[in-house]
């Protein structure tokens, strides 16, 4: 048995069914439930593979508090990374062994080392990753981050 739900202007915005669940459709003026991330890292090794110091980016390009870094992070099997934002820290990353999933707000998106895609984490950036896989997913990761 299912009922409708309905919002403050009488709009309908779904079907509740007996369990109490909402089922999203697409309404005018109702918005969709999105999508969101772990908050706590697991399975993860992070190697720093290395550094451009803060005084030598500031020579260099005059850009000042930052750093940059070049990692190799590995997620276990059943390893995920936590939601986070890159407003402040932009980077591009490429999985070079095995696969996984980048979640965001609007859905996920599956990387692969086979793959010719990176991924961009620019100031809009909000995500999250899991590996799903049986095999230990590695990114090299490479970005500017702010000294403090």
């Amino acid at each position: 048995m299912t009922e409708r739900n309905r919002n403050t202007e009488g709009r309908s915005i779904g079907f509740v069914p007996a369990t109490g669940c909402v089922i999203f459709g697409l309404v005018a003026g109702a918005a969709l439930a999105q999508m969101s991330g772990p908050t706590e890292h697991q399975g993860l090794t992070v190697d720093k593979l290395g550094v451009i110091e803060e005084e030598m980016l500031r020579r260099q390009t005059g850009l000042e508090g930052y750093f940059m870094q070049l990692r190799a992070i590995t997620i276990a099997p059943g390893g995920q990374i936590a939601e986070h934002s890159h407003e402040k820290r932009p980077g591009l990353v490429k999985i070079i062994a095995g696969a996984t999933v980048e979640g965001r707000a609007t859905g996920e998106t599956e990387f692969s080392e086979d793959g010719a895609d990176a991924i961009i984490e620019d100031g809009d950036t909000v995500h999250w990753f899991y590996n799903r896989t049986d095999a230990p997913a590695t990114a090299i990761v490479c970005d500017l981050t702010p000294v403090s």
